[in-house]
């Protein structure tokens, strides 16, 4: 091999090793600008959350919160969510808010207070807290309106023959979820795709969040309808119906309760 030759290959060598190590400060310097970023973005959102809060207050007399907004901001309402970021075009729409953690408002703050397919993504005591919170920052009077997995209808889905609603809910949850199942018992694996497979903690039926809102200090529970209500604020507020593509499944799996706080005697 040629001297010529082999000083080529040296200065590519050369070459080579300092793109290499090019790419390798480019890098480090990347992430070093993502966790500045990542550090720098709650401050920012808590600033501009303020603010926005702020606004809200001051151009609403009646005041709606909603806890676990995801991709549903509603206009009119002060959208919260423990992960407002994840949906970017509604971004500006939706403001910080950990639910597991006391809620950053004033006593006696709101008018109303919606929660949809929220509670069951966290643990029952922390629940709990929540809805004690809840109370606390809603006004005497103020509703609150929880849509959640209905744990009785799910159940109920295991024995005896199924009706036209659960037989759709059924054949729905295996077609999206589940196609690759060929043998065994299909209700078996709906009811546990309730369970396992949505990062939920804790399914709750009628009589168990009754009691949990009673507890709370709320008066006048009531069981609705997804979308319905006696108050025409609450009336159709959820979109899980929506977000899922089938109105009827929503119908099988979701419960909605309604209560108040009393506006005198028995506040907590």
């Amino acid at each position: 091999m040629s001297e010529s030759w082999q000083n080529a290959r040296t200065r590519v060598r050369e070459r080579l090793k300092r793109v290499r190590l090019l790419v390798v400060l480019y890098t480090l310097l990347e992430k070093e600008r993502y966790l500045a970023a990542k550090k720098t973005r709650p401050i920012l959102r808590r600033f501009f959350d303020r603010r926005a809060i702020s606004r809200y207050f001051d151009a609403h007399p009646v005041r709606k919160l909603q806890i676990g907004t995801g991709p549903n901001p509603l206009p009119g309402w002060l959208n919260t969510d423990l992960f407002p970021d994840i949906y970017p075009e509604h971004r500006d729409k939706i403001v910080f808010l950990d639910a597991t953690k006391p809620l950053p408002f004033d006593d006696m703050t709101f008018d109303y207070i919606l929660s949809e397919h929220q509670i069951e993504h966290i643990s029952e005591e922390q629940a709990r807290g929540m809805l004690q919170e809840c109370f606390r920052v809603l006004r005497p009077g103020g509703r609150i309106r929880i849509a959640t997995p209905d744990l009785s209808a799910i159940v109920g889905l295991y024995d005896g023959p199924l009706n036209e609603l659960e037989q759709h809910y059924v054949d729905w949850v295996m077609r999206r979820f589940r196609p690759e199942i060929r043998s065994g018992n299909v209700r078996c694996y709906v009811i546990n795709q309730m369970f396992n497979a949505y990062r939920h903690e804790f399914i709750y039926d009628s009589e168990t969040l009754a009691a949990m809102l009673t507890e709370a200090g709320f008066v006048e529970v009531a069981r609705c309808q997804p979308s319905e209500s006696a108050d025409p604020v609450l009336r159709g507020v959820e979109t899980h119906g929506r977000a899922i593509g089938d109105e009827d499944v929503n119908r099988l799996e979701t419960m909605v309760l309604e209560a108040t706080r009393p506006l005198s005697g028995t506040d907590r």
